[in-house]
Order: C-alpha cells, then sequence, then structure tokens
C-alpha cells in the first residue's frame, strides 16, 4: 500500500511540475511582448515629448524637396516600385550631372535625426522623422553633395538641407527620396519587393 501510494505521489508530483512550467513559459512569453511593446512606446514617447516642446516644427503639409514647391525644372527619372525601387529619384531636366550642387530642401517640418556618409551606394544621407496629424513619418534623402544640417536640428518645410550629389561618383548626380511609415527601420538597400514600411513620395507629397 505504500508502495503505491508512493508512486502516486511521484506521479502527482511530476504532472505538477509540468503543468507549472508550462505555465512559467507562458507568462516568460507574455512579459516578453510587453517589454517588446514597451520598448516601441518609449522610443515614440521621445518624439512625442521633443515635438510637444517645439510644436512649431509639426508637420502641417508636405512640399517636393527640389525644385520648391513642385518639384519644377526635375523629373522622376525612376519611380517608386519602378525595378522594386524604394524610394523616387529626382533628376534636373537637363540630364547627367546638371543638377550636381542643386539645393535639397525638407519635404515638412521635422527632427533631423541622421545625417552623415555612410557610403557604399548611399553617399551622404540625411533621415528627418515627421509628426503629422498625430503619426509618424520618415523622409531619407540619399546621394547628397554636401550637408547642410546635422542629427539634432530641428527643420522647416522648405529648409535647405542638402545639395544634390552622386553619391561620391558611383552615378549621375541625383536625389534618391524616400518617405517611410515606420520610422525604426535600418537604411535598407533602396530596392526590395517587399515594401512594407515605405510609402509612395510623390503620392504622399500629393495627398499631404
Amino acid at each position: 500500500m505504500k508502495k503505491y501510494l508512493s508512486i502516486t505521489l511521484i506521479v502527482l508530483l511530476s504532472l505538477s511540475c509540468k503543468k507549472k512550467h508550462i505555465v512559467v513559459s507562458k507568462d516568460t512569453s507574455s512579459v516578453n511582448n510587453l517589454k517588446t511593446k514597451i520598448q516601441v512606446q518609449n522610443k515614440y514617447e521621445i518624439y512625442d515629448s521633443l515635438f510637444k516642446q517645439h510644436e512649431e516644427f509639426i508637420s502641417k503639409d508636405f512640399d517636393f524637396p527640389v525644385g520648391k514647391p513642385n518639384a519644377r525644372g526635375y523629373y522622376n527619372a525612376q519611380k517608386f516600385t519602378e525595378n522594386n525601387h524604394l524610394g523616387d529619384d529626382w533628376n534636373g531636366v537637363g540630364g547627367g550631372n546638371s543638377d550636381l550642387g542643386d539645393a535639397i530642401f525638407s519635404i515638412g517640418n521635422g527632427y533631423i535625426s541622421f545625417a552623415d556618409n555612410i557610403g557604399g551606394g548611399w553617399g551622404n544621407v540625411i533621415r528627418i522623422i515627421h509628426q503629422y496629424k498625430g503619426n509618424y513619418y520618415e523622409s531619407v534623402y540619399a546621394h547628397c553633395q554636401t550637408l547642410k544640417v546635422k542629427k539634432g536640428d530641428l527643420v522647416k518645410k522648405g529648409g535647405l538641407i542638402a545639395t544634390i550629389g552622386n553619391a561620391d561618383g558611383m552615378y549621375y548626380a541625383h536625389l534618391h527620396l524616400e518617405i517611410r511609415d515606420d520610422i525604426f527601420m535600418d537604411i535598407g538597400g533602396g530596392y526590395s519587393e517587399d515594401t512594407k514600411g515605405y510609402l509612395d513620395p510623390t503620392k504622399f507629397i500629393n495627398n499631404n
């Protein structure tokens, strides 16, 4: 009888431990998900606080980054999704390097989150965070010749931020412009079949 009782207790304890283990595993997953949500919320809170302190830099609308406000004198040489392109390539109507050194303007009010040369096919890159109608967007300006702003600056729509370049001689001069609705993405590669997080720049500017 004692033998059977001991076996029964061992089985019950084993089942109890297994049940507890399963519960702990689920709780850990929930905690990790909560941590991820909190981290994302905390990232947005930084910008919430920034734009609350500087409400004059909240975006009201957007213009084109060249030939402001409507890209006069420029054409879109490679449109969004054309050849899996994740942005628009703006060239001067003269072609070649005729637009080398031309002005690049911020498409809207915002905060300069990055401004530096990252090499490769990118060259000098500027990334600007925009708060607009309660949401966040990012505009990316690549292949710049010279940078006129630095990380941490606040800019107004139409403000001079850079000049058109050729990524240190890799291409004919042009501006590669991206607009994203996920402001925490890496710089990426400029081309992809997956357009998640990317918006059509021309449509976005025309509609806003």
